[in-house]
């Protein structure tokens, strides 16, 4: 898989664009004036690998949060801001490694250069984001509705502010609750710029509908080599999102890193608890950070044979099951020890 070329954004330590790996990021939903527990929850996502935090600052005492997660949380922060340009700059002044805000919703054109030439000055990026609500009257009169293309041009219009005062560390995000509105979005405007771009399907839905829309609009744009950091929003705890995210980067062959578990989906030959077998050794595999394949298998006459490109592998029998590699049996154990016994094989490898 090649991701498409865009600029590079340098975003605290992480670097997007440019053809990278995209970054997976998340946002706090703990009351951003409560510090405490937005630095907590941020400790958190950054224990499940997320790589960019975002939190929402909608007044000055929230400031205070951007400065507590500098302080206590090692991988960047993102200030959400609307309207108040103010917001900005205070975010700017306490640390922040980048800035989302639509600079069409802040005012005059001094405000837009003030915030353009603080964050320029600081090495700050801005992401330019648009979502099917916020399409300008005339734009929205134009195409009778929230097209793709309506899409696309407000964020261009959004874009033109800046560039306007010579500022150019943009990153753009066009998002819809509608996947293939969504994606056709993303495809016009990787054809129309070379801005680096954040993507999503925006109000996704809970944590089964939501994680099956963003699959399909991340997945499909990313197998287009599409996307340079990606959010999966779920109505659920942002954790969830994180790890969707690692998992979609995974599944289309953009990340080598940690284990990939492939399991069957039962049938009657199945004797043991399969499923609860699965989720347990998922949950366990989580922190093993190894370039291997593991296979939760639901019976021995199958399952080392159709697994038998997986590194290490368990398979089913009645109350046992046995460990396999590569196929070849290795030995038969009691069902209540198959999950100790392969993670045991995995730390051999």
């Amino acid at each position: 898989m090649t991701m498409r070329k865009t600029r590079t954004v340098k975003i605290g330590k992480v670097t997007i664009g440019g053809g990278n790996i995209p970054a997976v990021q998340s946002m706090l939903n703990t009351p951003s004036s409560d510090a405490a527990a937005c630095v907590e929850q941020a400790l958190k996502l950054e224990k499940a690998g997320c790589e960019i935090i975002r939190v929402a600052v909608p007044d000055m005492n929230c400031v205070k949060t951007v400065a507590a997660l500098k302080e206590n949380v090692g991988v960047p922060i993102v200030a959400d801001i609307h309207f108040d340009y103010r917001l900005a700059l205070e975010s700017a002044a306490a640390g922040v490694d980048k800035i989302r805000i639509n600079p069409g919703n802040i005012g005059s054109d001094d405000k837009v250069k003030l915030v353009a030439d603080e964050c320029k000055r600081r090495g700050i990026p801005i992401r330019v984001g648009v979502n099917s609500g916020s399409v300008e009257k005339e734009i929205l009169a134009k195409y009778g509705s929230p097209t793709p293309e309506a899409l696309v041009e407000s964020a261009l219009y959004h874009v033109s502010l800046l560039e306007k005062f010579d500022f150019e560390d943009i990153v753009i995000s066009l998002k819809s609750s509608d996947v293939a509105k969504t994606v056709r979005a993303y495809e016009l405007c990787s054809e129309a710029t070379d801005h680096p771009l954040h993507v999503g399907v925006t109000e996704a839905g809970t944590e089964r509908m939501g994680l099956i829309k963003s699959s399909m609009g991340i997945g499909s744009l990313l197998l287009h080599g599409i996307g340079d950091t990606i959010r999966v929003s779920l109505t659920a705890d942002p954790v969830k999102e994180v790890y969707a995210g690692i998992d979609i980067l995974r599944a289309a062959g953009l990340r080598k890193d940690g284990v990939r578990l492939v399991s069957c989906p039962t049938c009657g030959r199945t004797k043991i608890d399969l499923i609860g077998l699965a989720g347990k050794v998922e949950e366990k595999l989580r922190s093993v950070n190894k370039d291997i394949t593991v296979a939760v298998m639901g019976c021995v006459v199958n399952g080392p044979g159709e697994a038998r490109e997986a590194d290490v592998g368990i398979a089913g029998g009645d109350g046992c099951g046995v460990i396999f590699r590569k196929g070849e049996i290795i030995r038969k154990v009691p069902e209540d020890s198959l999950c100790d016994e392969l993670m045991s094989e995995i730390e051999k490898l």
